[in-house]
């Protein structure tokens, strides 16, 4: 089974500038297992990229991995505006 906090973590770290603010909690619903990334408010664009692309990219890799369990894989980028 993959370690999908392990696999985002590698992904994210390079793009930003406060590594150690990284974090990810999880959800599961009965379609998704939810995993929601939160970092230092100063490297949420960062992570978006422009126009979305840098985000869409990394759900593209994490979506690509295939899950025994039925339930599909969904990122949310907490970006703080809740």
């Amino acid at each position: 089974m993959v370690n999908f906090d392990n696999l985002i973590k590698t992904i994210v770290k390079p793009l930003v500038k406060y590594p150690n603010d990284i974090s990810i909690s999880h959800q599961d619903t009965d379609q998704f297992s939810e995993y929601i990334l939160s970092t230092n408010p100063n490297d949420v664009g960062r992570i978006i990229g422009k126009k979305g692309r840098v985000a869409q990219t990394i759900r593209t890799i994490i979506y690509s991995v295939h899950v025994n369990d039925g339930k599909r894989i969904k990122l949310v980028i907490d970006d703080g505006k809740d």
